[in-house]
């Protein structure tokens, strides 16, 4: 088995982890991750009864102020577009 706790992986936000990868990746134990998906902290998946949390979920967690930025951004975006629909 091959053990993410000793490596310095990085992140990939596209990458769909196990809560075992997640937790070597977050350097956290089990009962707190476990603690983190029950509280809805980490949303996550469940595959044939197992957790499966994407990538962009973990960054989420360890830096808010980027999911921010981004729905920030978004939000822009979006009311541009309307702006543009209703001049249309």
């Amino acid at each position: 088995m091959y053990m993410i706790e000793n490596s310095n992986k990085e992140i990939n936000h596209n990458e769909v982890y196990t809560t075992s990868e997640a937790r070597g990746l977050l350097k956290i134990s089990e009962s707190t991750i476990k603690r983190l998906l029950k509280t809805g902290i980490i949303r996550a998946n469940k595959v044939g009864g197992q957790y499966r949390i994407m990538g962009k979920e973990l960054l989420r967690v360890l830096s808010p102020s980027v999911e921010r930025k981004a729905v920030a951004s978004y939000q822009d975006f979006k009311k541009n577009i309307k702006n543009n629909i209703k001049d249309w």
